[in-house]
């Protein structure tokens, strides 16, 4: 029997309270902007693999190193990074996370040497850190700064940044560096393409030091407003742990993403095996998977904000990720054209699943705050990621592509299984019309 006291522990906000500001595209603007200065150095390296394995003298796996070092740096600092976000705020985290990929950015500048990868892995390893305050963030600052008619849009856009970045990181290498060329000329080129990158990310700094807000005024939504108090990260983080339907959330995500880091690591090393002058043709395809994945996470968070159908959404992208990545396996051989149009379709669905996932999570946790579980969705891909690398280069080198691509097409089947098991209980949903 509930007292009158326990009836007053938790009153409806207040409707006066509640408003969105036009301040929140300006911000939302700047986030999208700096996780793409982040997320483009993220396969910078990898996808001119034979330029930077001649011009380094280094082994191909090093080169995959400079990509996988953002999984496993992620892997550990996820948690004091969540409990970072959560006691200083958006502001102070965007400021730490744009500090650190500025700084990598201008030490990678001093990397262009034969005799100085260490310096860019230095640097890369740096960048990769700062992903830390990235990630995780676009749930929590839809939540924030947008109201519940526009938070999974507004998610999406975040998200949209990465890929964004991730889009560059493809196309920008192949453009700038031409790995047939002589080490003084591939110096230059690798010289020009690393200043770019670096006057960009400062230039990135310096807005969100000037402009970069930490939360509007008034919560924008009722379950922002009933959010808005300290919530104990510990106790946060055993709650989503023992959420059996977040728990399948966290495998089946973790296997999608983690498979798309896989793909697109090793991606020249694919191509090259059907396609041997096909160096450029691999980065145009690498963003033609991101480009197509970005129109996906778009047209999903309207989808979301339209119909509020998070589990079924989550289900028929991830099964058309599964018949996208079968269609891949047994085409790449059939000419480059079809190559690029099975690639566009795997993209749409593989890399629209990063919103979609998001906003799920946000629904089955509520009130646990969104960078957390988000967080802990972002390190299961690093894991998975890590683990999906490998197996794909082991297999591609002592096999071939072919089991290669089956093998996770098998893990992306069982991926498909686990999101069937998610629940519908939405929670923020339920909180949005409690008025």
């Amino acid at each position: 029997m509930n007292t009158d006291a326990e009836n007053q522990e938790a009153p409806l906000p207040d409707i006066k309270k509640i408003k969105v500001y036009k301040i929140r595209w300006l911000i939302l603007g700047i986030f999208v902007m700096f996780s793409a200065s982040n997320a483009l150095q993220w396969i910078q390296y990898s996808i001119i693999t034979s330029t930077i394995t001649k011009y380094y003298n280094i082994s191909a796996t090093w080169v995959n190193w400079t990509s996988m070092i953002f999984m496993c740096l992620y892997i550990p600092f996820i948690f004091p990074g969540s409990y970072l976000l959560d006691r200083l705020g958006l502001r102070n985290a965007i400021i730490i996370g744009t500090f650190g990929t500025c700084a990598g950015s201008w030490i990678k500048l001093c990397s262009v040497d034969p005799s100085r990868f260490w310096v860019g892995f230095l640097g890369q390893s740096i960048v990769a850190l700062s992903q830390v305050f990235i990630l995780s963030l676009p749930a929590r600052l839809a939540a924030v700064w947008f109201g519940p008619s526009q938070v999974s849009s507004a998610c999406s856009i975040g998200v949209f940044g990465n890929q964004l970045g991730v889009a560059v990181g493809f196309l920008l290498p192949t453009m700038m560096v031409d790995g047939t060329r002589s080490t003084e000329l591939i110096t230059k080129d690798l010289f020009s393409m690393f200043l770019c990158v670096a006057i960009l990310t400062s230039v990135i700094l310096i807005l969100v030091l000037i402009f970069f807000k930490d939360a509007p005024p008034t919560p924008p939504s009722y379950a922002q407003a009933q959010q808005d108090e300290q919530i104990d990260f510990v106790k946060s983080l055993k709650n989503l742990i023992l959420n059996r339907s977040y728990m399948f959330l966290l495998l089946a995500y973790g296997i999608n993403v983690g498979i798309f880091y896989a793909i697109s690591t090793l991606l020249e090393q694919i191509i090259l095996k059907y396609y041997p002058n096909g160096t450029e043709d691999s980065g145009r395809i690498g963003l033609v998977i991101v480009l197509a994945g970005m129109v996906g996470s778009v047209c999903c968070g309207i989808v979301l904000d339209k119909y509020h159908r998070f589990k079924e959404t989550t289900l028929a992208v991830y099964a058309f990720s599964l018949i996208g990545m079968v269609v891949y396996t047994f085409t790449i051989s059939e000419g480059i054209i079809v190559v690029y149009l099975v690639s566009a379709f795997l993209g749409f669905f593989m890399t629209g699943l990063l919103p979609v996932g998001f906003e799920l999570a946000a629904e089955l946790t509520y009130p646990e705050p969104e960078g957390t579980s988000s967080g802990l969705l972002n390190a299961a891909s690093q894991v998975f990621g890590i683990a999906f690398t490998s197996l794909y280069s082991v297999i591609l080198e002592n096999v071939n592509e072919v089991w290669a691509n089956a093998t996770m097409c098998v893990m992306l089947l069982i991926g498909t299984i686990l999101t069937a098991f998610i629940g519908k209980d939405m929670r923020r949903q339920a909180a949005h019309l409690e008025k």
